[in-house]
């Protein structure tokens, strides 16, 4: 297949351009202006809504598109103007697929990033695709960037949106930051602990993206691995695994201080227990099922 790639510099997206290659895919990399297009690069400007659709129809078709493109949510404080960046890199990002569909000549399917906050913050609720949606600033974001994916829905073209969780692994993301203060002796449980936690190994992240990009599966699909954890489980589970001490405790109110209120609320004390129903039940099988698997998958 000819894929096009937006986000393909990122944590996950980096990782899955590697793997398509290697399974014999094409990859065309959707990059932005100031970065080197290379070989497979071609330029696009989704704050600008554009798209060098020239150079999309010198290369060919397209058979499927995957964006991951969006800024860190948890990259910086919340404020006013950040929000803003968080919706609008992902939005625009989206909606500027429009372009690449009709420059391509038509798309037979699009995969989507979005994430588990969609479902908000529900305590020991277990989450499936079927579940209702939440109602603070994360859920609505995902819901405005699932929306435009789903306006790309066409009798030619599937749409899969990837809602994914807490991404593992040693080279970055959540395990890269907490990693060095847990080798330390400072890890510890954030607030009550009881917050549940749904991960998913960078590996079986991408092994799951490529499996939807090579099905007929459509719609919202969690991409989470099937056992979720307590904070305070994946507290004692990293530290064991490091072979060290984990015996802070750091307050909610020390959080909220030290994030923002909403922010903290939204991420480090969300509770989201999200079951992957349908990966499971279309027959994918995760490498790393549990949370301890998935930490030592992400450590070796």
């Amino acid at each position: 297949m000819r894929v096009a790639v937006a986000g393909s510099s990122g944590f996950i997206g980096s990782a899955l351009v590697g793997a398509l290659k290697e399974s014999g895919h094409e990859i065309v990399r959707l990059v932005r202006p100031g970065t080197e297009p290379g070989n497979d690069g071609v330029r696009w400007d989704p704050a600008k809504g554009e798209v060098d659709e020239a150079a999309l129809r010198r290369g060919g078709g397209l058979d499927a598109v995957i964006n991951l493109a969006g800024v860190g949510v948890a990259d910086r404080r919340w404020s006013a103007q950040y929000r803003e960046r968080v919706l609008d890199s992902r939005v625009n990002s989206t909606r500027t697929l429009a372009q690449v569909l009709e420059a391509a000549g038509g798309v037979a399917r699009v995969l989507n990033a979005s994430a588990i906050g969609i479902y908000g913050s529900r305590g020991d609720e277990v989450l499936t695709e079927d579940s209702s949606l939440g109602d603070d600033f994360l859920a609505h974001v995902c819901r405005r960037w699932e929306d435009e994916a789903n306006a790309l829905r066409s009798s030619a073209t599937t749409v899969v949106t990837l809602r994914t969780g807490l991404v593992m692994d040693g080279a970055g993301g959540l395990l890269g930051r907490v990693r060095p203060l847990f080798r330390a002796g400072l890890g510890g449980r954030l607030g009550s602990g009881r917050q549940w936690m749904s991960l998913i190994s960078r590996r079986d992240e991408v092994r799951a993206i490529q499996f939807l990009l090579e099905s007929t599966l459509e719609g919202p699909v969690n991409l989470v691995a099937p056992g979720a954890c307590t904070n305070t489980e994946f507290t004692r589970t990293l530290a064991r695994a490091l072979h060290r001490p984990a015996r802070a405790i750091v307050p909610a109110p020390a959080l909220r201080l030290a994030l923002g209120a909403e922010m903290a609320a939204l991420t480090v004390l969300a509770s989201q227990r999200v079951a992957p129903r349908v990966l499971v039940e279309s027959g994918f099988r995760f490498e790393s099922a549990d949370s301890s698997a998935v930490i030592a998958t992400a450590l070796a």
